[in-house]
């Protein structure tokens, strides 16, 4: 509906003592007829609005007595008949308030009701506007379907006096507010304040942190006075958080945050908390490759080293020790304040190993443990208590000739072995292997072999002085290099079979002499 120019010269025109065409009145709803509703206007006189000026949500809330406000479009004096209408009064009133929001800035409140190419339309008061989109906000609009229904506030670009033509932007609104917002925030940012802000970004090195239109930088070693991994394990976005500024530069506006020194610093008076030597209760927040952190109090952490862990020389993955939230007790061994660092054990609170081995074993004691390092002189066994206990190569077999302990063991192999000898003061315990069973030498050897006897080998190694054998899968001896009667157009090679004479037995030296010349019976 068209206003002209006239109607604008007669907003709120006229005056009580009479009537006339373009005053804007408030009257009271008498009665609602099926083609107009009546309004008593005042002076005595009674109006109608035609009933197509309402829609029909407006005609079911209208009520008999309620106020309305309406323009007066004509009076008719020979019929006494007034005019009026609600929509001008409403269009009269919005085309103001339009031009009040062009002239002086001011601010409307809108509803955007529809999409259209390269923006919305926007119903302020009856009047149809156009938002572009670009107006909308200061960062773009993913999706033009979530602004639709929103009530929003409006300032007008441009606009003609016909309202065909209103343009109005939401983004200037936003782009004042925050202006003003952001003066007031930087009148209150001062070093060693204290202000409350939204956590806007987190990053490896630190949070951004909103305090008003202007953002604070809070730097990941600012957050804790203890160890931190990332400042996501502290803060995530959207958390409101107080920090304190530590810097400001208001050329640049950079604001430099802090959120640990909101607190004393635990390590200034550590002394007087912790003593070496004492032991201490505390919760693990962190597990490498090197050892374990415990966090003792919110800011001081101490580090058990891998070695202090247990007694055991070559201990695990401290992850085979402790996890993420055990609680543990454990040994101050060390502190340096000036590195804020504390040195904690836990394999202290344990018995020493060598003590317990002392205890529970005994030479000639059989014991079980498994192979942990295999050497050219022998193996290392695990013992239960976290020590290890030596076989060396002799104590392997009584009758064989081990090159390489490895021909008889492997890692991890469970071996049964009987203590040879024990020395807890040293950390040293030997084991033996072919003490198992009775020295063939002794028991059995002497019975079963004379000299002269006939016996047949196996070839174990070919050297300059002889044949190494395997006198009857039981005992080595030596066909010396004189004693050989050669195989044939052949050589004899490990493995090979062949029969001689023993013609030396020397039970002191466990040393079995052979021949093939001259062999007995032939």
């Amino acid at each position: 509906m068209e206003l002209q120019n006239n109607d604008l010269e007669q907003l709120y025109a006229g005056t009580f003592k009479s009537i006339s065409p373009g005053m804007i009145l408030t009257g009271k709803v008498v009665s609602k007829k099926h083609d107009a509703i009546i309004v008593d206007i005042g002076y005595k006189s009674e109006g109608f609005i035609p009933i197509d000026d309402f829609t029909e949500d407006e005609l079911q809330e209208l009520k008999e007595g309620c106020d309305i406000e309406v323009l007066v479009s004509s009076i008719k004096d020979s019929e006494g008949t007034i005019t009026l209408s609600k929509s001008k009064a409403k269009i009269l009133k919005t085309q103001k308030r339009l031009q009040r929001s062009l002239e002086e800035g001011t601010v409307l409140e809108g509803k955007i009701v529809e999409k259209t190419k390269g923006g919305f339309f926007v119903d302020i008061s009856g009047v149809k506007a156009f938002l572009p989109g670009s107006q909308y906000d200061v960062k773009q609009l993913k999706s033009y379907d979530d602004a639709i229904g929103q009530n929003c506030r409006f300032k007008v670009l441009k606009l003609n006096n016909k309202l065909n033509n209103v343009i109005v932007s939401r983004r200037a609104v936003i782009e004042e507010e925050r202006h003003k917002k952001k003066s007031t925030t930087l009148e209150l940012i001062k070093e060693g304040e204290i202000l409350s802000g939204t956590v806007k970004n987190i990053t490896d090195y630190g949070v951004f942190v909103d305090l008003g239109e202007v953002d604070g930088l809070l730097h990941i070693s600012d957050i804790s006075w203890g160890r931190i991994n990332h400042p996501s394990d502290y803060f995530k976005v959207g958390d409101v958080i107080d920090v304190l500024v530590l810097k400001y530069e208001p050329e640049t506006e950079k604001v430099t945050l802090g959120y640990k020194q909101k607190k004393a610093d635990p390590w200034i008076d550590i002394d007087a908390r912790y003593t070496e030597g004492n032991t201490v209760e505390g919760k693990v927040v962190g597990i490498t490759d090197y050892g374990a952190f415990v966090e003792l109090e919110d800011g001081v952490e101490g580090l058990v080293h891998v070695s202090e862990l247990d007694w055991s020389p070559r201990p695990g993955h401290p992850s085979k020790y402790l996890e993420i939230g055990q609680e543990v007790s454990a040994v101050i061994l060390k502190i340096e304040n000036a590195q804020r660092r504390i040195s904690l054990g836990i394999k202290q609170l344990k018995p020493k190993p060598w003590e317990v081995v002392a205890q529970k074993y005994a030479v000639g004691q059989k014991v079980v443990g498994k192979v942990r390092t295999i050497t050219d002189f022998g193996v290392f066994v695990g013992m239960p208590e976290g020590v290890d206990a030596l076989i060396h190569i002799s104590d392997i077999s009584w009758t064989k000739h081990i090159k390489h302990p490895s021909e008889v063991f492997r890692l991890k192999q469970k071996v049964e072995a009987i203590v040879l000898s024990l020395e807890p003061d040293k950390k040293r315990m030997l084991l033996g292997i072919k003490q198992m069973k009775p020295d063939p030498w002794v028991s059995d050897i002497p019975q079963r072999f004379k000299v002269g006897d006939n016996v047949n080998c196996k070839v174990l190694r070919v050297t300059e002085f002889g044949l190494f054998v395997e006198i009857e899968d039981s005992v080595e001896g030596l066909v010396y290099a004189s004693e050989v009667v050669k195989n044939g157009d052949e050589d004899y090679i490990e493995g090979s079979s062949l029969v001689a004479t023993i013609i030396k037995l020397d039970f002191e030296q466990r040393k079995i002499g052979l021949s093939m010349l001259g062999l007995k019976g032939k």
